[in-house]
């Protein structure tokens, strides 16, 4: 018998669009991906957002992996913080820096995250040409996570907008964490 482990999409704010690679995957495979629902995804709000990843969580079958894109980057270290339930391991892609010019106003409670090393194996993307945070920051990121740091080169923000189509590099990453 085969073993499919779980996986939990968590775009950032305004959600992922359709030709966002996370809505690709999630389109290829969706027996396999399941997307965090919050409230509202134009108006984040820290403690609905921690509330509906532990719901995703605990719905999944045992050991999801998590796949978090931008804004839900910062998310993870919350709700490991604060949530429930255990996860895989996390595939963090392109987080914003809660300091940058960038980062949205309405984001504010996202931006205190806390600094600990994430139980659980972790991968942090980042890119050189991000708008919403440089590769220093990401890579520096990852390093308060205990995470690894991969670095794309210039891709943008990792979006829709970065041309990556279903991203068969992220596909590679996600691979390595769940045969971790």
């Amino acid at each position: 018998m085969v073993v499919v482990t779980p996986i939990i999409t968590l775009p950032g704010i305004h959600g992922s669009g359709p030709t966002h690679w996370q809505s690709v995957w999630e389109d290829r495979e969706p027996d396999r991906f399941t997307r965090f629902t919050p409230s509202d995804w134009d108006h984040p709000d820290l403690d609905d957002w921690v509330d509906a990843l532990s719901r995703a969580v605990r719905a999944a079958p045992a050991g999801p992996v998590l796949v978090a894109h931008s804004l839900s980057c910062l998310l993870v270290p919350w709700w490991v913080r604060r949530g429930t339930g255990t996860v895989r391991g996390a595939l963090l892609v392109a987080p914003v820096d809660p300091l940058a010019s960038a980062f949205p106003a309405e984001a504010a409670d996202f931006t205190d995250f806390p600094i600990r090393r994430l139980p659980f194996p972790t991968t942090v993307v980042g890119s050189d040409d991000d708008p919403y945070a440089t590769a220093d920051w990401s890579r520096r990121f990852a390093g308060l996570l205990g995470a690894d740091y991969r670095n794309l080169g210039a891709h943008g923000h990792v979006n829709a907008d970065s041309g990556l189509g279903d991203w068969p590099e992220g596909a590679a990453l996600l691979r390595e964490l769940v045969d971790a």
